[in-house]
């Protein structure tokens, strides 16, 4: 069996993160996103995977190559322009062989068994089975109404609260057979939620919804980024590319140097050749990007760090992302729900205020004050 991940998006609502590293590459614990997801597959013994490629392409195809390192064929499909979710599965149809197949948005981390929603599609003989994840307000998505079978009745966007009947959302996987590209127009922007799914129901083809209890959460945003991170260290999910838990809590990497004097208190991931000097401490859930520093007397407290980030001497950084290559100065605070993207410097002292976000520049105000723990 093939799948098909949509890795076309611009990943706008994480930006700065996104403006040099596709949404596909952001690390997730020092893994770059879609090797969780390709390590998903392979579990569910899907090794055959078209890749729908658009933003940034060349950082993924240069990474995995033709995906042999990784366990898994990988096949490159690179949009001229945006086409959608289902316009975006119909430019990769002569790929598919004519056979029942796979379709993940590539921006969602689950652990949805796709085996037994596999028997589930074929069991019913559906021609699209649409994978459903509860959430706890469907007021903000669109929902998927089932009957007792299973058989998706409508889709309704958004509903207000008043006219919820289900909390089941579309989770973004989809089992699909081949007859539908049949329905899709070629070389437009067609969606599966809004245009071919809705379609089919008109045209009263089997189109089922499998719910799933799973962990389930997409990367869209900088909290759900950092939600993800953290829920895998403290072991909401099972993360193949982690293993399990360190007796620590510390998962450590080669070549890395910490003082005697220096504090972790885990779940923390360091990655290699990471450096933490006298009395810095680190409070999990976070992770280090391989080359960071750490100088004496930093605080980084439930934070991700890209690769080699220098934070100085008794500077702070709490509940944010620092992106690769940046530079804290001595004695600056970052506050909780920051984001700075690569290359950003923050001067001496300074403080960046919660919900800043930050494109490469350098940060002068305002100041920490006086007596600023």
């Amino acid at each position: 069996m093939k799948a098909v991940i949509l890795v076309g998006g611009e990943g706008t609502r994480l930006r700065p993160m996104t403006i040099h590293t596709p949404k596909a590459m952001v690390p997730v614990v020092n893994r770059p996103f879609l090797e969780h997801m390709i390590e998903h597959l392979k579990a569910h013994q899907i090794r055959d995977i078209i890749l729908a490629l658009g933003y940034l392409p060349r950082p993924i195809q240069a990474h995995f190559n033709d995906g042999l390192a990784f366990g898994v064929k990988l096949t490159y499909i690179v949009e001229d322009t945006p086409l959608g979710t289902a316009g975006a599965v119909q430019n990769v149809a002569s790929h598919l062989d004519g056979e029942t197949f796979l379709v993940l948005n590539g921006d969602v981390f689950s652990d949805l068994d796709l085996t037994a929603m596999l028997a589930f599609h074929r069991e019913k003989k559906a021609m699209v089975t649409i994978a459903l994840t509860p959430v706890d307000d469907p007021t903000r998505y669109g929902v998927v109404e089932t009957g007792s079978e299973g058989r998706v009745l409508r889709f309704v966007e958004k509903p207000p609260r008043e006219e919820v009947t289900t909390n089941l959302i579309n989770a973004g996987a989809y089992f699909l057979e081949p007859q539908i590209l049949s329905h899709i127009p070629k070389g437009v922007f067609y969606m599966f939620e809004q245009g071919l799914f809705p379609l089919l129901l008109s045209l009263g083809a089997p189109v089922y919804g499998y719910p799933s209890q799973g962990y389930w959460i997409d990367i869209g945003t900088p909290e759900k980024y950092l939600a993800l991170n953290r829920d895998i260290l403290q072991g909401r999910t099972f993360c193949p590319a982690l293993g399990r838990s360190p007796l620590n809590g510390l998962w450590l990497a080669e070549g890395c140097e910490i003082s005697p004097l220096a504090r972790v208190s885990g779940p923390v991931v360091l990655g290699e050749g990471c450096v933490l000097g006298a009395e810095a401490y680190v409070r999990g859930p976070a992770v280090l990007g391989p080359g960071c520093r750490l100088g004496q007397q930093v605080m980084v407290e439930e934070a991700v760090l890209w690769r080699e980030v220098t934070v100085k001497d008794g500077a702070i950084i709490r509940g944010s992302i620092v992106g690769r290559g940046s530079i804290i100065e001595k004695g600056s605070l970052v506050e909780a729900g920051s984001v700075l993207g690569d290359g950003v410097t923050v001067e001496r002292g300074s403080r960046v205020e919660s919900g800043t976000r930050l494109w490469p520049e350098i940060w002068t105000g305002p100041k920490v004050s006086q007596g600023q723990d």
